[in-house]
């Protein structure tokens, strides 16, 4: 009977860690038809605005305590803190020039070196960061990811999350 149950534990584990990255993290491919100073502007200006708890009353929702890490010509680091049980993720922004696109590559990774499932918050990270900023409007916006590079995206609720 434990050698059934030894079996089944890793067909699951095994059917998880195909489906998702093995650590929860989320890997995004955007497209902007705007240039890549305006981009890069609006994300950070939407950092500041959600860098406080004041956007999520009483825990609710992930729209807030991000913090501003860092910047280069190119990339833009920051953090999001989730509002209840405080775990960390590190953001990253790769922007790069295309014409007068704004190719951007965003990616979320849990602090957190046990963490395998998240609800798909890594993917929240970066999108409510996006939609926030209204960078989903702009004209050219396209978005690629996946569950094989983006843990739970097609279970995402960012609404909660």
């Amino acid at each position: 009977m434990n050698s059934y149950i030894s079996v089944a534990l890793v067909v699951i584990f095994a059917g998880c860690s195909i489906a998702y990255p093995i650590h929860a993290s989320c890997k995004i491919q955007w497209t902007f038809g705007i240039t890549c100073d305006m981009v890069k502007e609006k994300i950070k200006t939407q950092i500041s605005t959600w860098s406080t708890a004041d956007n999520c009353p009483n825990g609710a929702g992930e729209k807030c305590l991000y913090t501003f890490v860092g910047e280069t010509s190119t990339t833009i680091t920051a953090k999001h803190s989730t509002p209840v049980k405080h775990y960390l993720d590190d953001l990253t922004f790769t922007l790069t020039a295309s014409n007068s696109m704004c190719n951007v590559k965003g990616y979320s990774t849990s602090e957190t070196w046990y963490a395998h499932l998240d609800y798909s918050t890594n993917y929240c990270n970066l999108n409510n960061l996006i939609t926030g900023s209204g960078l989903d409007k702009v004209n050219g916006y396209t978005e690629v990811t996946s569950d094989s590079v983006c843990t739970q995206y097609s279970s995402k609720n960012c609404e909660k999350y």
